[in-house]
């Protein structure tokens, strides 16, 4: 009875290859622009009436995944795609209506991202994703998603804006920092499930980033960050 739980909670969760990676990046960089459209132009509906809306969306797509009996890809990438972008609306709250700037709001949810994944391991439940054997388990790896895309957000937004560095020049670095994740995996005896989750974070910033690379228009490139990183002294202030 026990194996045949475990079969069933695993093949909930896809494996992880060249396909698993694009898809991740593909739907968070979708869920930037979705947030975008309600939270901003055109609906401006604000990221506080945006959060909400998404986090109901999120819960409703959660319970199906916790429901579900096996991997349904519809299913698992439909709550990626709504921490995706309920993560995109609270941090854009935390940096600019709350105040505290992308270097808080980065600050700030590093940190509770290290609580998750600490508390994690605490409990003894394994956090290689393809061996989730348990509701509890599963529950973890949902809660360090979101607090995870919510932080690619802000650091995103903090490399781009903060420093300065522009949306193209960010995703080039986010880029190589993917490429060296890939190349220590192959040539390096660092874990896997390390090296799973510092590419699984990168790539909510890269898709932020990218996102605003072909969104925002290139002649607004050194006067757009100027504008940027003044926003994020201001919401520090």
């Amino acid at each position: 009875m026990e194996a045949s739980v475990r079969e069933v909670a695993v093949s909930k969760l896809p494996l992880v290859g060249a396909m698993f990676w694009a898809t991740k990046i593909v739907a968070t960089t979708l869920g930037e622009s979705a947030s975008n459209f309600v939270t901003m132009a055109p609906l401006n509906l604000g990221y506080a009436v945006g959060a909400i809306i998404f986090l109901v969306a999120f819960a409703l797509t959660l319970v199906m995944q916790l429901k579900a009996d096996r991997f349904r890809p519809m299913v698992f990438w439909s709550v990626i795609l709504t921490t995706s972008i309920v993560g995109t609306s609270m941090s854009d709250y935390i940096n600019r209506t709350a105040g505290l700037g992308y270097a808080g709001g980065s600050i700030l949810l590093t940190s509770l991202l290290a609580i998750v994944l600490i508390g994690w391991r605490m409990t003894g439940q394994t956090m290689d994703v393809e061996r989730i054997a348990t509701t509890e388990g599963e529950v973890l790896y949902w809660t360090a998603t979101l607090v995870s895309n919510t932080l690619g957000t802000s650091s995103g937004d903090f490399l781009s804006g903060g420093l300065g560095l522009g949306f193209r020049d960010s995703s080039l670095l986010l880029c190589g920092a993917m490429l060296v994740i890939l190349a220590a995996h192959y040539l390096t005896p660092i874990s896997g499930t390390v090296l799973f989750w510092a590419a699984y974070v990168l790539t909510r910033p890269l898709g932020a980033v990218a996102e605003n690379a072909v969104e925002k228009p290139v002649a607004q490139g050194p006067e757009f960050r100027r504008t940027l990183r003044g926003l994020g002294r201001e919401s520090v202030g």
